[in-house]
């Protein structure tokens, strides 16, 4: 089986997820700066077999597109040229920075190292991930 690679899209920097390979546990992988995020994956695919994408969607409390969504549709389009072969789902992403955040607290994360926003992000697309592998 192939992984499955999970993307937390932001404006900045991209946290990444991935499966092993029989897909049953999600992983952080890394966060990237946004404008690398392309480059990484065709290296990274290069290297390991994925089987889809799972990009977070992100929604306003009513379940409207939020502001964000204006920046990841373009991207999305990047995403499917690049990598015509493999698929794009999309998982809600509603509460996945708070959950990420406590989950830093739960895990006894200092105050300083839970300022890591690329932590958050990684740990971000590993719940989006998650949910994925959950809905399967």
């Amino acid at each position: 089986m192939a992984r499955i690679l999970a993307i937390d899209f932001g404006k900045v920097r991209t946290g990444l997820a991935v499966t092993d390979e029989l897909q049953i546990i999600a992983s952080g992988l890394t966060t990237v700066p946004t404008k690398e995020l392309i480059p990484f994956l065709k290296d990274y695919i290069a290297k390991e077999k994925v089987e889809c994408f799972v990009v977070g969607e992100p929604k306003q409390m009513d379940a409207t597109a939020s502001e964000s969504e204006a920046l990841i549709i373009p991207f999305l389009k990047t995403l499917s040229d690049t990598f015509p072969d493999l698929p794009v789902h999309r998982v809600d992403e509603r509460f996945t920075s708070k959950m990420a955040f406590q989950t830093m607290i739960d895990s006894g994360l200092k105050k300083k190292q839970r300022k890591n926003k690329a932590l958050v992000d990684e740990i971000s697309a590993t719940l989006i991930l998650q949910s994925f592998l959950y809905s399967k």
